[in-house]
């Protein structure tokens, strides 16, 4: 793919993402222009682009001048807002977001997930044991789709009858794998999610269990119990959050791995820590490529006067990628440390997730370093059309079976 020059990049297009190589535009602006000014196009309009990796922690961190209540990714901020805003997590701010983040943390905290992480464990040996025993797989629809939404569909006790159809709507809701999926039909696959876990909701007020969703509606904030409303724009957050960028993270690392038969030898051997492995897999996949703030009050950014208003777009695609923190930041590398990536986003709002895709992407390395000495990728991968993730939808693999560790029993 081309890199287009600077004045030509439309970060608001999906398009844009799928058709062009940017890691010379990234590094351009990380270079030359750290505050970028993306035009408005179409009727859209125009926002501030943040590439440094420093500017984007300390804009995260900045709660005083900018807000997430205003929409956190373009499809939200360029639309005005989200519907969500001071209910849902991600677009909640303050003392508010605060309270529903102690909630929503301990069903979400390690202690209480260790259950779940055995489990994670259970299914992804079995599932690429499978795989490598039967020489390959569709390696995105086959595992890489089924281990996350298993995983947050467990959590929120979501029927095992009803996770495709769960999955084909996240799928839809913010990324697409043909040009024929438009605003439209990501518009109505996000509202086809809320309207499910409304169904939910009335479900378990009426007869309650141990999942997320009755936690969550047992739960109040300030002696006030948690809306329906409430309760259903989080477990959209939660269904999104936990399939789309475990889901896309995955696939990616089978196809990063597959390409760099020395990383995976380190790995292979022992020679890299899995901890020290699965984040440079993160950093190196940054599934989310960004995340957006408004400004709030008059400020200033490298010399920039913002406005009340004024959309400031935060790029892990470039701050992962910034020469200023990372050595050799073009070269995957899973023996890195320190690796202060991105991908879980900084500050107040970091992944509340971030444990458990930490734990899936772990298993996952582990289950293919067991079970198979090497892979590879059989045909051309498809990537996803989309402003906000990065990634493939489609990732055919054959493998080579480690038969020493299939034969050892889990």
């Amino acid at each position: 793919m081309s890199t287009p020059p600077p004045d030509t990049v439309d970060l608001g297009d999906p398009a844009t993402f799928a058709d062009h190589d940017l890691d010379g535009f990234w590094r351009t602006l990380r270079d030359t222009a750290p505050m970028h000014w993306n035009p408005p196009v179409d009727g859209r309009r125009g926002f501030w682009v943040l590439s440094r990796h420093d500017d984007i922690m300390a804009t995260y961190r900045d709660n005083a001048n900018f807000t997430s209540e205003r929409g956190n990714v373009l499809v939200t901020l360029l639309e005005g807002g989200d519907a969500g805003a001071g209910r849902m997590l991600a677009v909640t701010d303050g003392p508010r977001h605060h309270e529903l983040r102690k909630i929503l943390q301990r069903v979400l905290s390690p202690r209480v997930l260790d259950e779940v992480a055995q489990t994670v464990r259970v299914n992804t040996r079995q599932w690429i044991r499978e795989a490598v025993e039967s020489g390959g797989c569709e390696f995105a629809e086959e595992i890489a789709s089924r281990i996350p939404m298993t995983t947050i569909s467990n959590l929120l006790g979501v029927p095992e009858q009803d996770r495709d159809y769960l999955l084909s709507l996240t799928k839809t809701a913010l990324s697409a794998e043909d040009e024929d999926v438009d605003e439209v039909d990501s518009e109505m696959a996000r509202n086809e999610i809320l309207m499910y876990f409304m169904d939910v909701v009335e479900e378990r007020r009426e007869s309650p269990g141990d999942d997320v969703i009755s936690m969550l509606i047992g739960s109040s904030i300030d002696g006030v119990p948690l809306s329906d409303e409430d309760v259903v724009l989080n477990c959209y957050s939660l269904i999104i959050g936990g399939d789309e960028t475990s889901r896309l993270t995955m696939i990616d690392c089978v196809h990063t791995l597959a390409a760099q038969p020395e990383q995976w030898r380190r790995f292979k051997h022992g020679e890299v820590a899995v901890e020290t492995a699965v984040d440079e897999v993160l950093r190196w996949a940054s599934p989310t490529m960004h995340f957006g703030r408004s400004a709030v009050r008059e400020t200033e950014l490298h010399g920039v006067r913002l406005r009340p208003g004024d959309i400031v777009t935060l790029w892990h695609a470039s701050g992962n990628r910034d020469e200023r923190v990372f050595a050799r930041p073009g070269a995957f590398d899973l023996g890195r440390t320190p690796n202060k990536h991105l991908a879980f986003g900084y500050g107040p709002h970091f992944c509340v997730g971030s444990y458990l895709a930490k734990v899936e992407i772990a298993e996952l390395l582990t289950a293919l370093r067991d079970f198979t000495t090497g892979f590879e990728q059989t045909e051309e991968a498809l990537r996803i059309r989309s402003n906000f993730l990065t990634g493939f939808s489609t990732m055919p693999v054959r493998f080579e079976p480690d038969h020493r560790g299939l034969k050892e029993v889990d």
